[in-house]
């Protein structure tokens, strides 16, 4: 059966063009361990700009993986979770992890670090 006869788009295209944008899976890295501030993403991050991290993060939020969440008390205390789409994608953020991980000439510690933290924050 000729599936895309079925279907308008391939949905591994579409999710591929979700995170495939730049700074999208580092963000997305971060907030599935733990980080939720504007500041906080760019901590690591520094050839990331404010201007391009405000873009990636209104994208995200209209392509519906992240959810944009104000204080009504205090408009500046702005942060950002995952919503249940961007949630979804974590087994496939993982995956990807681990095909390096497993990949690389790292040690065996180091590896086992990396599964263990990857397994904890994104399964």
């Amino acid at each position: 059966m000729n599936i895309t006869k079925h279907v308008k788009s391939c949905p591994i295209e579409l999710v591929v063009k979700l995170i495939n944008k730049k700074w999208v899976i580092q963000i997305m890295r971060d907030l599935f361990f733990g980080k939720s501030r504007f500041n906080e993403f760019k901590e690591d991050k520094p050839n990331l700009s404010n201007k391009v991290l405000s873009r990636c993060l209104k994208d995200m939020e209209n392509n519906g993986l992240i959810q944009k969440i104000v204080d009504k008390c205090d408009k500046k205390n702005v942060k950002y979770i995952l919503t249940e789409k961007g949630r979804s994608l974590n087994k496939v953020i993982y995956e990807i992890a681990m095909v390096t991980v497993d990949s690389e000439n790292y040690s065996d510690r180091i590896r086992n670090d990396l599964k263990t933290s990857f397994q904890e924050n994104l399964l």
